[in-house]
């Protein structure tokens, strides 16, 4: 790394710092009012990513009209800023004592009995609502749980947030020097958690997500079948506009289902896959303007794909 390129992460690291104290000095809801005029003005100015989320908004939705997709598509800029937001007051107001001001559990029941027969188990989510939530939470309820993430480009505003969101006992496997790796946690029985919507390019397996055909990572679904654990897709939405999230599952894939599957001379790797995905269509559709339209997730695409089909799709 270059002097100047030092220089501008610890500008920018300051930057931040400085600019999470002074919102320290307001309301979370001030700051999410604030938030959200700002994820308005992002979306009226950065025309490249406004464009993005629409022409992504156009294929999933094809028969809601164009005035819908444009609230959607601004809604969805000022989750994320309002994101940014959560993540900074989290650790200050959700502990053991507390986080059932913030949240609900909407069919969770038979998850945390999985999760306390300290078996092993995968949970997923999307880039929808508070995804970092879900794992902190978990952990302020006493469940050791570890999470695969992407380190941020700036060291040091890599291992600040990091600290966020740590702090309760959730362990992040991106951190600089962790040795423990995904197949270390399940075969100590313990809880790995993943974002599962992630563009995996054009080694990964194609399975339908929003009428059309999206790269998806092999490894989760490897992971649950070597390791005979279930999967758990989960998601947190945001509700009444304020830090207060559902806290919900919206489906659960047991060794069973697969082996089922797997019985009848089919490709349990590929069930796997395509129907976690569903599950986090299923809860995107039910309020998409949670969703982070401006991701990538349909850029690689199958080699033998025809122009306008979604083969695999119905």
């Amino acid at each position: 790394m270059g002097q100047n390129s030092a220089l501008m992460n610890w500008m920018q690291y300051g930057a931040a710092r400085s600019v999470a104290s002074l919102l320290g000095l307001f309301s979370i809801q001030g700051n999410l009012d604030t938030a959200r005029n700002i994820g308005s003005v992002l979306y009226k100015i950065d025309k490249k990513h406004r464009n993005r989320a629409l022409e992504n908004l156009r294929a999933s939705f094809p028969e809601k009209p164009e005035s819908e997709l444009n609230y959607i598509a601004e809604r969805s800029m000022q989750h994320f800023i309002e994101l940014v937001m959560d993540v900074l007051y989290t650790t200050r107001f959700i502990h053991t004592g507390t986080w059932h001001q913030y949240g609900y559990m909407l069919n969770m029941s038979e998850s945390l009995r999985i999760l306390l027969k300290n078996k092993g188990a995968i949970v997923l989510t999307g880039h929808y609502g508070n995804w970092e939530i879900l794992g902190y939470t978990l952990a302020t309820m006493g469940f050791e749980t570890y999470s695969v993430a992407r380190p941020i480009d700036n060291p040091h505003i890599d291992t600040w947030l990091l600290g966020v969101r740590e702090r309760k006992g959730q362990t992040i496997l991106s951190k600089r020097g962790v040795t423990t790796t995904a197949q270390d946690v399940l075969e100590k029985k313990g809880v790995i958690g993943f974002i599962a919507d992630q563009n995996a390019g054009p080694k990964g397996m194609f399975v339908p997500f929003f009428n059309r055909l999206a790269s998806t990572y092999k490894t989760i679904g490897l992971l649950a079948i070597n390791y005979n654990v279930p999967v758990i897709i989960g998601y947190a939405r945001r509700k009444g506009g304020r830090l207060y999230y559902e806290l919900g599952v919206q489906d659960v894939i047991y060794p069973e289902d697969w082996l089922a599957v797997k019985e009848r001379g089919e490709d349990e790797l590929r069930y796997v896959t395509t129907r976690y995905t569903k599950a986090i269509e299923d809860f995107v559709r039910a309020d998409p303007t949670q969703y982070l339209w401006i991701h990538r997730r349909w850029k690689s695409r199958p080699k033998d794909e025809v122009p306008g089909s979604v083969k695999g799709v119905g």
